[in-house]
């Protein structure tokens, strides 16, 4: 630049006073301490919060049944041959429930949690013993547990059949349950089907 130029710059630039400045606060480490504290909290209540409900039977209210209603249910393609021995209490309980005494809410989460692990083992014939309840106060809400279990079993896709069991089993007041096949055991029956076969060479 030339001295002539830098002379008009000055000249021009005389007269201008530099902007005030608002007076800046520095932040101490209170602020970000609380920040930091903040998001720690966060982070804790996150880890320490409760899991998730995967209960997918319904809390609802339900219509109590007559301590001598029948349960029966049968999913579309459960074998007619089947389920006469599951209704006749000719296959081999392999594990069983007693709901006597457990509130509604207690009794939800007990068999949800039981089929669950029945089905996981690969159990196939359960019992529930959810009783007749004809003894409470109240006759008319009586089986109010038989009620809910009528439902929630519907609601499981693992249950492809249950019965009202037989006298010698409790009657009315108990229930055969038929659970799928899970996926080891259909493993395990197709080993054991084809031991000791040959493949066909084509």
């Amino acid at each position: 630049m030339a001295d002539d130029d830098i002379t008009l710059f000055y000249q021009e630039m005389g007269d201008v006073v530099p902007l005030k400045r608002e007076h800046r606060v520095a932040l101490g480490g209170g602020a970000q301490d609380d920040r930091d504290s903040s998001l720690a909290e966060r982070r804790q209540a996150a880890v320490a919060a409760p899991e998730a409900d995967r209960n997918i039977l319904n809390d609802r209210e339900v219509e109590p049944l007559d301590p001598w209603y029948v349960l029966d249910f049968k999913r579309p393609g459960v074998q007619n041959g089947v389920y006469r021995k599951l209704r006749q209490g000719r296959y081999e309980q392999e594990a069983r429930l007693d709901l006597h005494r457990m509130s509604v809410r207690v009794a939800r989460k007990e068999l949800f949690e039981f089929i669950e692990q029945c089905f996981e083992l690969g159990l196939r014939s359960v019992m529930l013993i959810h009783g007749k309840g004809e003894r409470g106060a109240d006759r008319e809400r009586s089986a109010v547990l038989k009620g809910h279990v009528n439902v929630w079993l519907r609601e499981m896709p693992v249950v492809q059949a249950f019965h009202s069991a037989q006298a010698r089993h409790g009657g009315t007041g108990a229930a055969y349950v038929l659970l799928r096949k899970s996926e080891e055991q259909k493993r395990i029956n197709r080993e054991r089907f084809m031991k000791g076969r040959v493949p066909i060479d084509k």
